[in-house]
């Protein structure tokens, strides 16, 4: 039941206005149909059943809410309301009429005329006074707005203009659109002007210094170009959310921000098998590693999703632990989780969260990645970390029959010539040895870097920039492949689905990138030139490729169902392999880098083989 709202001024005006228009619109359905010459017995006849039919209409009114409502806001919904109220009461008044024997013949005329009447007087003055208000708002407004063009004139673009038409900030001036068929046209009163490669010239034009790439569901090429040709006409650029973003109405099509490298650099959503993904995790206890980190953290969102039982974060880090908690008891409520602090080289401590928790898949994420850090002084700690850190949760968890153990390894483990890269080839040999004598299913999955990872050089670049330059690169021509964080989660999550144990799931990572290019995309979306921001060349640091592979050479790939997975059929790995290696890494004594790197080359032959690999991958490319 409707509750009459709380009177205001505003609502008793509101309430005023419709009752003055019940009566203009009897008086004047009575006008109308005598032709504007009312006669005397049934002048009688209105005003005698004016009264009844506006209190009627007016009790009607009230119990259909029309005054919840702000004009300035009068929409469809509003109008349906008033429609829905007005027929109701065209059908009530006549009852009203006979029931109350009122000594009045009314024509059939008048009480078809008068909802009429009666709705377009509501509606209109409702719609007239939106129409004023807005156009004196928003010229207003409009006065101190920053003028922007709109490159792109889809939906998008539509949606964009109409809301953009009430903000106090940006004030549309046209579109650029490279379809001919739009040329000329208006959408929401704003003109299409010409193709987008006319940006330079209605830039100057009109002294505009921001656009809008409006193009959600364009290619990445596309909106690449759109970019290049806002950087070549030194106007900053800003697009709209993305297209997956809009249909999942997390955002607006309203909510402008700057262009990010993932914009320029993304990739075709990944379609994962949302059925598998439930029957893997739904109802389940899930653990994983390093859940404070990057892909960890990403990893915990993702299969937050699926609905599991109970969620293990697992970390030893205390600060990022806190963080990812903090996250999820606010943006994932309904997810039961536990922390645990612990070091996934103590064997006791692993052993206890397993035991407690008893998880269903373990996901392994934990490890030491940066490069320079894990080459000299830390090589021992890269091998302790990643290796055998690696194989105490892996024997672990095969002792605790855990179903499935899927490891988070990397592409510096094709052909290595780091230490890093050498001990996550080495963690993946020891799942592989594992997996001959074992129900645990063991995964392996590879990729290359992802864009604002810790330690990737993204966030590093904008601090140099920041701080107004230089931007630092190793080498002109060094190149990485690169996907964003969450679409490497993703696959990560496919691949636990389709490996059947012993698997390494290789990632299409696409085509590479060179750090030279995502530096100098990353100044111009800053807003910045390369005179302005310089690139110095700094030199390869210690164990540095110029390119990364993801595949050894020894190595053959299979096809998956799953286009952007493949995999790698890698070099079988001995049983007497298993138990001399366990003894070197197990030693009590820590060895030195250079005797790490000895040594590494005999357990991993591949890192013997990969310590040229950078000038043959040059020469390949070339």
């Amino acid at each position: 039941m409707y509750v009459i709202p709380k009177p205001n001024i505003r609502t008793l005006l509101a309430f005023a206005h419709d009752l003055v228009a019940a009566v203009a619109a009897w008086c004047l359905a009575y006008w109308l149909r005598f032709n504007l010459d009312i006669e005397e017995p049934y002048l009688q006849s209105m005003t005698q059943t004016l009264p009844w039919v506006v209190i009627s209409q007016a009790l009607i009114f009230l119990w259909f809410g029309l005054y919840r409502g702000i004009w300035r806001y009068a929409s469809l919904p509003d109008l349906k309301r008033i429609l829905l109220a007005v027929v109701l009461a065209a059908m009530v008044i006549p009852l009203v009429l006979f029931m109350l024997r009122i000594p009045a013949v009314v024509p059939r005329s008048v009480l078809v005329l008068d909802p009429i009447l009666l709705f377009l007087i509501m509606c209109g003055s409702r719609i007239a006074y939106r129409s004023w208000k807005e156009h004196r708002m928003y010229s207003l407004a409009n006065l101190q707005a920053k003028p922007v063009i709109v490159l792109g004139a889809g939906d998008a673009a539509a949606g964009l203009v109409k809301d953009l038409n009430r903000s106090h900030e940006w004030r549309v001036v046209g579109f650029l659109d490279d379809n001919l068929e739009t040329r000329g046209k208006l959408l929401h009163g704003v003109k299409v002007l010409g193709q987008i490669d006319d940006l330079a010239d209605h830039a100057q034009k009109m002294q505009i210094q921001h656009a809008i790439i409006a193009m959600p569901s364009a290619s990445h090429a596309a909106r690449r170009r759109a970019m290049n040709v806002c950087v070549n006409a030194g106007v900053k650029a800003l697009t709209v959310p993305s297209f997956d973003d809009l249909l999942s109405g997390k955002v607006t099509v309203s909510q402008i921000r700057h262009v990010e490298l993932d914009d320029l650099l993304g990739r075709d959503p990944v379609v994962l098998d949302s059925a598998g993904l439930k029957e893997l995790f739904a109802g389940k206890t899930i653990l994983v590693t390093g859940a404070g980190g990057s892909i960890g953290s990403e990893l915990c969102r993702q299969i937050a999703r699926f609905k599991p039982q109970r969620l293990i974060l697992f970390d030893l880090n205390e600060y990022a632990l806190y963080s990812i908690e903090q996250e999820f008891q606010s943006g994932f409520p309904d997810t039961t989780i536990a922390c645990a602090i612990g070091d996934i080289k103590n064997r006791a401590r692993v052993d206890q969260v397993l035991a407690q928790y008893r998880p269903s898949v373990v996901f392994h994420a934990a490890a030491y990645k940066h490069v320079p850090l894990m080459e000299e002084q830390n090589a021992w700690e890269a091998v302790l970390n990643n290796a055998l850190g690696t194989y105490v949760l892996a024997q672990a968890a095969v002792e605790h029959r855990i179903e499935k153990f899927v490891l988070v390894s990397t592409d510096k483990a094709v052909n290595p010539t780091n230490v890093m890269g050498a001990s996550k080839r080495l963690a993946e040999m020891l799942c592989q040895a594992l997996q001959q004598s074992s129900h645990t299913r063991f995964v392996m999955v590879r990729f290359g870097n992802v864009l604002g990872s810790t330690g990737s050089v993204i966030p590093k670049f904008r601090e140099q920039i920041e701080k107004g330059g230089p931007v630092t690169v190793t080498h002109p021509d060094i190149m990485r492949y690169f996907m964003s964080i969450p679409e490497a989660a993703q696959l990560v999550l496919q691949s636990a689905v389709m490996g059947k144990g012993g698997e390494i799931f290789v990632m299409d990572m696409g085509e590479p990138v060179k750090i030279a290019d995502l530096a100098k995309d990353l100044i111009h979306l800053s807003g910045f030139s390369e005179e302005e921001i310089k690139i110095v060349y700094t030199g390869l640091r210690p164990g540095e490729k110029l390119y990364e592979e993801l595949l050894a050479d020894e190595e053959n790939t299979l096809p998956t169902p799953h286009p952007k997975l493949r995999i790698a059929k890698a070099r079988p790995v001995e049983a007497q392999w298993l138990n001399s290696v366990l003894t070197w890494i197990t030693q009590p004594q820590p060895l030195n880098g250079d005797q790490v790197k000895q040594d590494l080359s005999k357990w991993v032959p591949e890192y013997g083989n990969g310590q040229n690999q950078t000038q043959s991958c040059k020469e390949k490319r070339a």
